[in-house]
């Protein structure tokens, strides 16, 4: 799938929504990559339907003779068939007749939107089916019913599960990010869902395109904002829920984790009950959705292709998990791009798998419902998922706005190590209402240390309280999600009166909010990451070490001449001078820029920054992973080049480490110090895992390992040689606090013998009880650089307390005072940065001046203050 799509919507009316409808129709849309083999045969045709509607098809066979299964492909709302070419090639090309056309109201094909009614678009697909029946290339499996299954999109993946529970002759399907109940989609809760109901109606051309039935619905839900129980009953009918005890064939459901339309709850309700008839069933939740983000579009058609290559087929072709879950991991330095990797279950967890119970605090908290509902809370935008946002998306970020007085709050302790949700959190809590029904909006941030909150997905829940006046005992249940909290942030729930998504009542009311009782998070710990598998280079590098050898003996080019090594710096372990990077030649972005410090012998060196300030980049250039576009690093004064001998000193472990399973943990490191080549006497292996304290596991299969112990059998590879430089990219993930303070104390043994480590991490407490020295960059830049103590002891930042949060155009006057260099703002004040010789006293004048309600002004002593003062609360 594919948030591109090939064409613009070809009727003029539909350009108000064309932001929306474009993702609706690329949710359907694969991308075939290129290929030698002859583009497969088309035939165009248009066959008439028993109510004299006319469809418009295509069809694609490629050549050899014999019969073959046959695939129906489905399009998105608001797209055609002109939207599934590329895929449509790629599965001809690869044995299957497809036959893909353009929806009632869509493309050439006349008639009006019945979204997905049994008795139209429903019946279409049994007369393509009874079509595809009279061809001589489809394999048959009795006469009038052809071998073939069905895939799709959005709404095309609606109509994929529909076909199967109303006509038998489908034999296997795939629907993707789709709904199962459309009733419940877009009125979950009893709330209407305004915004992407509107994206249907406008999309499509306008109420006087659909069926009359549903625009007189959308009309009166519309005006009154409140779903009654007849559109309920309308939406459901026209549902695969409405047939769920009849779809009893193969399926494959993908659903995205970036989207507010068709949350993963439907694929959730569908897969329940397709399993419960018996057939088999396997769930993907891929990095995108509605919303934008990444779609998979390579991934997912092949794994498309391999379900029907074993159930239309009969090939042994592996048809991959039961779950699936895609699962992002920052950005990549090299080129800007997002980082993912898949998580796997023998078995679909659920929603509720295996929950954790996390205690809530918070006072009775009064919420105002404004009158008119404005101005509503931001979730998610719909539509306006692609580009930035969808960049963000994939990160579990966004754009999220409350507005003060219009919700409660309740939060959770800071997380002691890192929690990930997978399901539906749920918690309960006691509403009052001065209306008869209260209607409110569940969310659930992550906050960071430094009070910076991201709303997983963007999603949010609707609740709608009947009887709230007299005061109500209420279950939320919050959106799905998979998403890890970091150790140290902390969980909040959010009962917001709006939000712009949805219709809120318009008249004011005042509801009271209080706990009822903690928060239940699901873990689902059966979904494990996989390993990254050992990398590549370790097979290939001898063999291409001897290539390049032998190329130098055959070639006469000249080489480019290293600078020569600078003696002054022979005992530096290194020295970054001016150093630059950018993404691309012609780019102004730079990932690091006139970069430069100084790292001595004996140092443990902290090197910070928010996601996307230039570390990892930095990293991969001391290596010689990747060339820098200006400036100069240097090891023990030699100036470093892919390849170069002095990189023998360093030892780097740097975006995870990956192992043979069956292997113990004393092979794996003999395997990969025999895939350098250097002599075996001098890995010093028994040094290095004296160091790590791997014990007895070292004896063990690395399959039985812990997280922790294949996190410090990681740093124990590094150690190999005992480098006099030893590079460590987030060593502490996945560990727990015991293990943590183990890797500290094997980091500072391992500098006492007069070697440097330098650690990139996130863990500011960490850093700070296990770094000697600090390197703080932002935006790719260096901020400031010196011992810890005095970066945290800095006498020019305070803490201003004031009580309560301060507005955002409060901190920006303050931010703009004369000899204020940054302010950041707390749960209950400020961290003010001060410029050189800006005193505490002037500085609490001006405060007083701009009616700032200071209640207390003192130094801070954390580095975790220190760090967010530094980088401006960029983090």
């Amino acid at each position: 799938m594919d948030l591109r799509v090939p064409r613009l919507l070809k009727r003029p009316r539909r350009a108000a929504a064309l932001g929306a409808a474009v993702l609706l129709a690329a949710a359907g849309t694969w991308t075939a990559t290129a290929s030698d083999t002859p583009r497969p045969h088309r035939t165009d045709r248009v066959l008439t339907m028993a109510d004299g509607t006319r469809v418009d098809t295509s069809y694609f066979t490629s050549g050899g003779g014999g019969r073959r299964p046959a695939v129906l492909l489905a399009h998105g709302f608001g797209g055609s068939k002109d939207d599934l070419r590329a895929q449509a090639e790629d599965l001809a090309g690869h044995g299957y007749a497809v036959l893909t056309w353009s929806a009632r109201g869509f493309g050439h094909s006349t008639g009006r939107i019945g979204l997905n009614d049994p008795a139209h678009e429903v019946a279409d697909v049994s007369r393509l089916i009874d079509w595809l029946a009279t061809r001589p290339e489809v394999r048959l499996d009795k006469p009038g019913d052809p071998r073939v299954g069905m895939a799709g999109g959005s709404y095309g993946g609606a109509i994929s599960l529909l076909a199967a529970g109303h006509d038998p002759r489908v034999d296997a399907i795939a629907p993707a990010v789709t709904y199962w109940d459309l009733a419940d989609a877009l009125f979950p809760n009893g709330v209407f869902k305004r915004l992407w109901t509107g994206v249907f109606f406008n999309s499509g051309g306008g109420c006087g395109q659909f069926e009359p039935a549903l625009c007189a619905m959308y009309q009166r839900v519309a005006q009154s904002g409140v779903p009654d129980a007849d559109a309920r009953a309308l939406l459901r009918r026209r549902s695969p829920a409405a047939v769920a005890d009849r779809i009893k064939v193969p399926t494959l459901l993908f659903q995205g984790q970036t989207d507010s339309l068709f949350t993963l709850a439907q694929s959730d309700a569908a897969e329940r009950a397709i399993r419960a008839n018996g057939a088999p069933v396997k769930v993907d939740w891929i990095a995108g959705g509605h919303d934008g983000g990444d779609l998979e579009t390579g991934r997912v058609q092949g794994r498309v292709r391999d379900w029907f290559d074993h159930y239309l087929k009969g090939e042994p072709a592996g048809t991959g998990p039961a779950f699936r879950v895609t699962r992002t991991g920052g950005v990549d330095s090299t080129d800007g791009s997002t980082r993912s990797r898949g998580a796997t279950a023998d078995t679909y967890p659920g929603l509720r798998g295996d929950p954790r119970t996390i205690p809530l605090t918070g006072r009775e908290q009064r919420v105002a419902n404004p009158a008119g509902a404005s101005p509503p809370a931001v979730s998610a935008l719909p539509g306006l998922g692609g580009g930035g946002l969808a960049q963000l998306s994939a990160l579990g970020t966004g754009v999220s706005l409350d507005f003060p007085g219009q919700y409660a709050k309740f939060d959770a302790p800071p997380q002691r190590t890192a929690l990930r949700i997978t399901g539906t959190p749920t918690a309960r809590v006691h509403v009052r209402s001065t209306s008869a029904d209260a209607v409110l909006f569940a969310k659930l941030y992550d906050i960071g240390p430094g009070g910076s909150q991201v709303l997983p997905g963007r999603l949010v829940t609707p609740l709608r309280i009947s009887g709230a006046k007299a005061g109500k005992d209420v279950t939320v249940t919050l959106p799905p999600v998979d998403h890890e909290v970091q150790q140290g942030h902390h969980l909040r729930l959010v009962l917001a009166a709006t939000d712009l998504g949805y219709a809120s009542p318009t008249a004011p009311a005042t509801y009271t909010v209080s706990l009822k009782g903690p928060l239940s998070v699901p873990t689902a710990p059966a979904v494990t990451t996989a390993a990254t598998p050992l990398p590549a280079w370790v097979w290939w590098l001898p063999l291409a070490g001897a290539g390049a050898a032998l190329a130098l003996l055959l070639t006469t080019r000249r080489r480019t001449t290293a600078p020569a090594p600078d003696p002054e710096l022979a005992e530096v372990p290194l020295v970054i001078t001016d150093l630059s990077k950018r993404y691309a030649k012609s780019s102004d972005w730079y990932a690091v820029r006139d970069l430069s410090f100084r790292v001595e012998k004996g140092q443990v060196l902290g090197l910070l920054g928010p996601n996307g300030a230039g570390k990892t980049t930095t990293l991969r250039m001391l290596m010689g992973l990747i060339r820098p576009d200006g400036g100069e690093i240097r090891v023990f004064g030699h100036a470093v080049r892919p390849g170069a001998p002095v990189l023998a000193r360093v030892g780097a472990f740097v975006e995870g480490a990956g192992f043979l399973p069956h292997l113990t943990g004393r092979e794996n490191l003999e395997l990969y110090w025999r895939a350098t080549g250097r002599p075996p006497a001098d890995a010093h292996l028994a040094e290095a895992l004296e160091i790590a304290g791997l014990g007895d596991a070292l004896a063990r299969a690395v399959r039985t390992y812990s997280q922790g112990m294949r996190q410090r059998l990681a740093i124990a590879q590094a150690m190999l040689g005992l480098p006099d430089l030893l590079i460590l990219d987030e060593p502490t993930n996945g560990l727990d606090p015991p293990q943590i303070r183990e890797m500290r104390e094997v980091l500072i043994r391992y500098a006492a013998a007069g070697r440097t480590v330098i650690v990139s991490s996130h863990l500011l407490a960490e850093v700070e009880q296990s770094c000697t020295h600090l390197v703080v960059m932002d935006r790719g830049r260096l901020v400031q650089a010196g011992p810890v103590r005095e970066i945290v002891g800095s006498g020019d930042t305070l803490l201003v307390g004031t009580g309560t949060p301060l507005a955002e155009p409060v901190v920006e006057k303050v931010a703009a005072l004369a000899g204020v260099a940054s302010a950041v703002r707390t749960e209950d004040g400020l961290l003010i940065r001060l410029e050189p010789g800006t005193t505490a006293g002037a500085l609490v004048v001006d405060l007083v001046r701009l009616e700032v309600p200071v209640l207390s002004v003192g130094p801070h002593r954390r580095l975790e203050d220190a760090f967010l003062t530094l980088i401006g609360g960029s983090a």
